[in-house]
């Protein structure tokens, strides 16, 4: 079994694994839910389930329709399933530029400095490059990444493997390194670690415990933690030795 620090490249999940995407989509959804008097009308999971129902659907219908497009597109149709009434246009695109506001997990930015001193680190994301420049520059507090892959370069949405052979491709070229080499490192069974295995990419699996979104029942990974710190932890105390 490989050890941690024989990676050269982490490629990130960023809404999930890096940001509290959950919390983020909650947030976004409260002003639809409160102009209706529904706020404690569905649990977490619940609002979470019918989000990611229309995500997906969304995904599959338009994969070249930049992400904070397409969450204004499924606005309407989240009101419908949640018994409130049509939004307007405004509330719709109000829905869709929430998402370089949601915010950071705790350790992220912290451990993403700490990961930087061992790997290139990349993003691979479904949003589009509008809304992670604003979460960049944002929640993220401006970690630089060697390299920004979004859903919008690619014309896709993962968990479509042709996301992961844009990004094999583009590090190979970009940086000389190998599938062998990269660490795809994620929140998301369905998204990143089910897809990744396909592609025959090593994978470590960021739990962040209590997620909804992306679980599976087979859960797929080569390393496991909890969170990016303990990972950052892991990692140093293997380049220690």
């Amino acid at each position: 079994m490989a050890k941690l620090t024989d990676f050269k490249l982490l490629s990130f999940d960023v809404y999930g694994t890096l940001i509290d995407w959950e919390t983020g989509v909650l947030t976004a959804l409260q002003p639809l839910l409160s102009e209706n008097n529904k706020s404690d009308t569905y649990t977490r999971r619940e609002l979470l389930e019918i989000y990611h129902k229309h995500e997906a659907s969304q995904q599959q219908k338009t994969p070249d329709l930049s992400y904070c497009d397409l969450l204004a597109t499924i606005h309407p149709d989240l009101a419908k399933d949640l018994n409130c009434n049509p939004p307007s246009e405004e509330e719709n695109t109000a829905f869709g530029n929430s998402v370089g506001k949601w915010p950071a997990f705790p350790d992220t930015v912290d451990a993403l400095h700490r990961l930087a001193k061992h790997y290139k680190l990349v993003v691979l994301s479904n949003v589009d490059r509008n809304s992670f420049s604003t979460t960049n520059s944002g929640p993220l507090q401006g970690v630089s990444f060697d390299a920004i892959i979004t859903a919008q370069d690619i014309g896709s949405y993962k968990p479509s493997l042709k996301n992961f052979d844009f990004m094999l491709e583009r590090v190979k070229e970009k940086f000389g390194v190998e599938k062998a080499q990269v660490l795809q490192t994620a929140q998301s069974q369905f998204h990143d670690h089910h897809p990744a295995k396909k592609m025959g990419i090593t994978s470590c699996w960021i739990v962040r415990p209590g997620a909804e979104m992306g679980n599976r029942d087979e859960e797929i990974f080569d390393w496991k933690f909890d969170t990016l710190g303990e990972m950052a932890d892991a990692v140093e105390k293997d380049a220690a030795k």
